[in-house]
């Protein structure tokens, strides 16, 4: 840790900030806060009587467009308790995205439609859309308790019966939904929905399933919220409007009719339609729950969201959140234009393609654009993953030597690790595999850290040598087995998150260079990658292991089980997702048994389920499934620029997948000072 407290010391002096006295100085650098949020406010006795709200809500309420805001908020309104103070209406925040492929760029603002969320520690849970939740003692039945009053964007009042059109007539539809979410499983046998009466819905399984309340808040096929996954072409996320999209199905509406609607839109046929129709990114009269709605789509120069007058919330003095009343999202080309653009201080909030190596720029920029700069960092274990793709078939030489772990291995030994963090992290990472901090609970210990992850040449091209790998080229590049030709590898980039992750490949195919595997780096944009990562047509991909610090919060980074889109193997998921039904199973003993360790966490209390992952991390590790590079650092989306003018602001954020940055910080609360 000191070296890297010592690194920002140094960019922190550069930049000319002030500069910390003692080798603590990571935290005393102002750049790093403590972890800090709103509370919730759950005593009823403490609900405001009187409500009030934004004027130009109150304007549409005068001209009898809107009714009054008591009869706009549930019942059980949620209260804030904003962080530092409460707020004042108005404003619009700024923010960057980089084309319609960057979908989860909004995403993140929209995760008020979340059953449950998490305190700012990421470790608790919290009401959100649902007021409360209780689990049975034997773990078989999690009843969850939706706001009596919830009403939709449009004003429709949102009740159980939302939640069982979804899982009676989409979840069911395998036209929607061609495979089951394995979060509704435990230990691999299919749980149920149940209405108990309107504001309550019950979840009902043959096993015990103590984890299901911890995957209701995380980001799961069963948290991920309306927004989140009802987007891309997805149909998840345990609820939608009944009162919208019923129409659009083949049991309420003759196909030949859908089809003809769906023709006259410009789609193929109604499963196109329907999924365009149920994306919030792209259609702006699907009704949300979240706290703005969207008014200009994401495949314009603007992405723009503004206020939902039915939003659930209101702060301790009655006023009905947000406070801000409109988030435009820029085009720009790349994420470098979005990096030029917060450091010229055109955007009052932005941490998502923030480049940790622009610190010092950012530091250096800080009064003349009027913004300040934190730091979050992560427990991530790796910002920078390589993924072989282990159902990779378009080579069959190519994909023959992915599924061997001596291959990947030795791809692993081959990597300088500290030279990618001293060139892309300034220091400040931690190079090794992609464990979690070694803190948290499911980490399997420090040991695991350098685990086929330290720089160790000779060691590598032995391994390659025993699996057949001998023969070489006059300049020392090694030959394939099958015909004699120069072996190539390809890593596949996307024109994403990280503005350095095409250099990181350039630098590790130098590093291969040195074991004789040659290297090409395939830099392409974000929706192609997306697309040929979830075909299984890359070879290697590099990609990040956000979110994996909370292995069954976010495992599609560990283990293929997500199968809406992983980076290992999309067959594999297929296959334990659907129970066998679908994909292929994994003829690897090993990840059989990773797959049913987590089977049989879903059943497990606390402490055995945290043994549970570190098996499952050991084996990941052993296997490198996954290459770990760099982690434990502020460099996924841990680098904030923030108007100096935008109050109750968190000091520091939980930057985990499940904390969905920047909600973790609670935005809604958020408000420009004047």
């Amino acid at each position: 840790m000191r070296r890297r407290e010592m690194g920002v010391l140094a960019f922190t002096g550069l930049a000319g900030a002030a500069t910390a006295q003692t080798a603590g100085g990571f935290r005393d650098s102002g750049l790093v806060g403590r972890l800090e949020g709103p509370n919730i406010i759950t005593d009823p006795a403490r609900r405001p009587t009187q409500f009030k709200e934004a004027p130009m809500l109150a304007e549409q309420v005068r001209a009898g467009r809107l009714p009054p805001v008591e009869q706009r908020l549930p019942q059980d309104v949620m209260v804030v308790e904003p962080l530092r103070s409460v707020g004042k209406y108005g404003g619009t925040w700024r923010r960057g995205f980089i084309g319609p492929s960057d979908g989860e760029n909004g995403n993140r603002i929209m995760s008020a439609d979340k059953p449950l969320f998490f305190d700012p520690s990421g470790t608790e849970l919290r009401p959100q859309l649902a007021k409360g939740f209780e689990v049975s003692a034997d773990g078989k039945r999690t009843t969850l308790h939706l706001r009596r009053g919830l009403k939709w964007s449009d004003g429709t009042p949102h009740t159980a019966d939302d939640w069982m059109f979804w899982f009676n007539d989409l979840y069911t539809n395998r036209d929607l939904v061609p495979a089951p979410a394995p979060e509704l499983s435990s230990n691999g046998k299919p749980g149920r929905m149940v209405k108990v009466d309107e504001a309550t819905i019950a979840f009902e399984f043959d096993e015990p399933y103590y984890l299901f309340p911890m995957l209701l808040a995380g980001d799961t096929l069963v948290g991920g919220g309306q927004t989140r996954l009802q987007s891309n072409g997805q149909t998840y996320a345990l609820y939608a409007p009944a009162h919208y999209l019923s129409r659009y199905l083949p049991k309420n509406t003759p196909v030949e009719t859908l089809t003809a609607q769906a023709r006259a839109a410009g789609f193929n046929n109604w499963v196109q339609h329907f999924k365009f129709l149920s994306d919030w990114q792209l259609n702006k009269d699907v009704p949300t729950l979240c706290a703005w709605r969207m008014v200009q789509p994401i495949n314009t120069q603007l992405w723009v969201l503004e206020r939902n007058p039915y939003f659930y919330a209101v702060d301790t003095e009655g006023q009905q959140l947000p406070y801000i009343d409109r988030v435009q999202m820029t085009l720009a080309e790349n994420p470098e234009v979005v990096n030029l653009r917060a450091v010229a201080g055109e955007y009052d909030y932005q941490e998502r393609f923030m480049d940790l190596g622009k610190l010092p720029v950012f530091i250096e920029n800080q009064q003349r654009s009027h913004y300040k700069v934190h730091l979050d960092p992560g427990f991530n274990g790796a910002d920078s993953v390589l993924f072989p793709t282990l159902t990779y078939t378009e080579d069959a030489e190519i994909g023959d030597l992915l599924r061997k772990v001596e291959f990947r291995r030795a791809l692993a030994l081959g990597i300088d690790r500290d030279q990618l963090n001293e060139a892309f992290w300034l220091g400040l990472g931690t190079p090794g595999s992609t464990i979690p901090d070694e803190s948290l609970p499911e980490s399997p210990g420090g040991e695991w850290r350098q685990k086929w992850s330290t720089h160790d040449p000779a060691q590598a091209n032995r391994l390659l040598d025993a699996i057949g790998l001998t023969r070489k080229d006059r300049e020392g590049f090694r030959l394939r087995r099958d015909n004699g030709q120069r072996l190539r590898i390809e890593i596949a980039v996307g024109q994403t998150l990280s503005a350095t992750w095409p250099q990181q490949a350039e630098m590790i195919s130098q590093h291969w260079r040195d074991i004789g595997i040659a290297t090409d780096v395939k830099v392409m944009e974000r929706s192609l990658w997306y697309t040929r990562a979830y075909g299984d047509k890359h070879q290697i991909a590099l990609w990040t292991n956000n979110g994996t610090e909370s292995l069954y919060l976010y495992p599609r980074y560990v283990l293929p089980v997500d199968p809406i889109g992983g980076v290992i193997s999309n067959v594999y998921a297929a296959w334990f997702a659907s129970n066998g039904e679908r994909g292929s199973e994994p003829p690897d003993p090993e990840m059989r048994r990773a797959f049913a360790l987590m089977r049989a966490a879903t059943g497990q209390q606390k402490a055995e389920r945290d043994a549970t992952a570190k098996e499952v991390w050991k084996i990941a590790v052993d296997q490198q499934w996954g290459i770990g590079l760099v982690g434990l650092s502020p460099a996924f989306m841990g680098v904030r620029v923030v108007n100096e003018r935008l109050e109750n602001v968190p000091g520091r954020t939980g930057i985990s997948q499940h904390c969905r940055t920047p909600w973790g910080g609670h935005p809604e609360q958020w408000y420009f000072k004047t």
